[in-house]
């Protein structure tokens, strides 16, 4: 429900702007203040459950995401629903590193592909039926309702999480310390990512640093961010334990995991934009075509966790990253006509391949940590992933912006008034039309001029899906930097792991 919110908004955006009287870009705030202050609370919520207690700190932020969904269904005005935005990002940003850390306890190594396989296949097929979804919603009942469905599965949530989570020892051990807490590093790290954050959602609407605000916030985001960093590290009790970056698996499996972030990210706002300007469908058909791609992903998780284990998880990822290559690769094939199957299919290839990243990194990310970092680890890894999908996003919308106006300046270098094709089709139109020439021809023009359009913006498109490709290409060496786990590691014991 966390990851679905995080998609389902998009699409009644425009409903809730007309609903609280706000215009378009006042209402982008309702997805802007949810993304920043999830951001904010990622980072941090390996510290917290350590302070507070896993189970504790879990329960409250499903409570809190719970009753801020409720406040959002009811919001009467914009100011309203923007502020319990804010306040259910806070509590569905601490879910997803609680949960993997949770995972990572109650599983010896060798289940654990199977488990993040499992819990995987949420996380997937969430943005891929949010569209689909979020639009079904809205049409047939209301947007008040995009979020009221949040509401039972938290009630659910709260009473499984109540009887079956407990804390390991070692975070008990921990609770009973009484270290004074880092205040600094946690105005620092809130600071310092609400800012980046804020930066990166709003760059390419402001211009990026044609805007004297974005030039300040990316400006104030770099300071304080290094300033934070440099502070933690010599910090005793630190909020961001920053020197686990040093382990050769987990800061590769970082590195790995913001790359993760921009790919699955990226390609899925290129699509469904793609499908929605160009071709014309409407958000609910976009989300038809990108469903079937999610539960592709779920038969996908469920093999990929299956088979790890049994080969070397290093060559599985190599291996998932190149077939993701490839399907984006091939999604540079689209064209201005391609029909709604064959989109369908190619997004189903495309992402065949990404359980087999997701899994093996999921596990490899805790080898050679102590568990009592495993708070630390999922909050950290969980945080790349979501800063990469961000920088992603806004970086492959600047590119489609700039590269469809180089490709229009080209293609209209082409097109002049006493060419032969242009009066064919003046022509043409006009004959069609029984318009004289005269008549017929700033019509005729102004369609020229849309398809140019069209056509520039394919190309961007196309130029997109080829940088993604080449980029995750040239990465997929880089796990081989990786170490595997022990083979004579020790399991836990079975009253160990039915503590946990």
């Amino acid at each position: 429900m966390e990851v679905l919110d995080t998609s389902i908004a998009n699409v009644a955006l425009p409903h809730i702007a007309g609903s609280v009287g706000a215009s378009q870009e006042e209402a982008t705030w309702v997805l802007t203040s949810y993304l920043v202050s999830s951001a904010i609370i990622l980072p941090i919520s390996g510290w917290l459950s350590n302070r507070f207690g896993r189970k504790r700190f879990y329960m409250t932020c499903v409570l809190m995401f719970t009753i801020c969904s409720a406040l959002c269904g009811f919001a009467p005005s914009l100011g309203f629903l923007i502020v319990a935005r804010i306040l259910q990002g806070l509590g569905g940003g601490g879910l997803a590193p609680s949960e993997q850390a949770i995972l990572a306890d109650t599983f010896p190594i060798e289940k654990r592909g199977q488990a993040f396989a499992l819990y995987g296949m949420a996380v997937v097929v969430a943005p891929a039926i949010g569209p689909t979804l979020g639009g079904w919603i809205t049409d047939n009942y209301n947007w008040h309702w995009i979020f009221f469905i949040n509401i039972p599965i938290g009630l659910i949530s709260l009473d499984l999480s109540n009887k079956m989570v407990e804390d390991p020892p070692e975070i008990k051990a921990r609770m009973t310390r009484r270290d004074p807490i880092d205040f600094t590093g946690l105005a620092a790290v809130a600071i310092g990512v609400g800012l980046l954050e804020y930066t990166l959602d709003k760059g390419q609407q402001k211009d990026w640093f044609g805007s004297g605000q974005i030039q300040l916030t990316a400006l104030c985001a770099v300071i304080v961010l290094i300033f934070f960093a440099i502070w933690e590290w010599n910090h005793v009790d630190p909020i961001v334990d920053l020197k686990l970056l040093k382990n050769r698996n987990f800061g590769t499996a970082v590195f790995l995991q913001l790359v993760l972030g921009m790919v699955l990210f990226g390609s899925t706002v290129l699509i469904p934009q793609y499908l929605q300007v160009l071709l014309g469908y409407t958000a609910e058909r976009a989300g038809m075509a990108l469903s079937p791609a999610g539960f592709v992903m779920m038969i996908m998780m469920a093999i990929a966790g299956r088979t790890l284990g049994k080969s070397d998880p290093r060559l599985t990822v190599m291996l998932g990253y190149l077939a993701v290559a490839c399907g984006l690769y091939n999604l540079t094939r689209l064209d201005l006509y391609s029909s709604f199957g064959t989109v369908t299919l190619w997004r189903m290839l495309q992402v065949i391949g990404l359980p087999f990243i997701f899994i093996p990194i999921s596990t490899l990310n805790y080898v050679g940590v102590p568990r009592e970092k495993s708070n630390q680890i999922s909050s950290l890894s969980n945080f790349a992933r979501n800063m990469g999908g961000s920088a992603g996003t806004a970086l492959l919308t600047t590119f489609l912006a700039r590269s469809a106006q180089i490709h229009q300046t080209n293609l209209a270098a082409n097109i002049t008034m006493g060419s032969y094709a242009v009066t064919s089709f003046i022509a043409n139109f006009a004959r069609t039309t029984h318009m004289t020439f005269a008549a017929a021809q700033p019509i005729a023009l102004a369609q020229i001029y849309g398809q140019m359009q069209r056509q520039a913006s394919m190309l961007a498109y196309k130029n997109a899906f080829a940088i993604l490709a080449a980029t995750v290409f040239l990465l997929s060496p880089l796990v081989w930097i990786m170490r595997l786990p022990p083979k004579n590691a020790p399991k836990p014991q079975p009253e160990e792991v039915g503590a946990h």
